[in-house]
């Protein structure tokens, strides 16, 4: 008996590309979380501040992420259009935070990996 997974992932056809962006997609998910908390423990002026933006800026973009973004099925669903915005807006918030803390090259590396890996994953549906 076959049970399909709900929401856009069961219904994929996976191909090599598809399984690689995948995974490119799952790291960069939990770098954006990295990164996000790197950005708050550098940025806050004290340290009730630092732990408030180093706890708070990951927890926040996770909880958009699994409401709106999930790949098992969000709670939410968007139009497609709003989905690869809120996407891009989500894990490019991680390429400014590293941007906001000196870290350039990182930043550009992180940013170009995203817009790669959201066109490989809506162009292959």
């Amino acid at each position: 008996m076959r049970i399909d997974r709900p929401g856009p992932v069961g219904q994929r056809q996976w191909t090599p590309l598809t399984v690689v962006n995948g995974g490119l997609a799952f790291g960069l998910e939990l770098a954006m979380l990295a990164a996000l908390c790197y950005w708050g423990f550098k940025t806050g002026s004290g340290l009730a501040a630092r732990i408030l933006l180093g706890i708070g800026a990951p927890a926040l973009a996770a909880a958009l992420w699994g409401l709106f973004l999930a790949a098992g099925g969000p709670r939410f669903r968007q139009p497609l259009a709003v989905e690869i915005a809120l996407k891009l807006l989500v894990l490019g918030s991680a390429a400014l935070a590293l941007y906001g803390t000196g870290r350039t090259t990182l930043a550009a590396v992180y940013g170009a990996l995203v817009v790669v890996s959201v066109a490989v994953e809506y162009s292959t549906r």
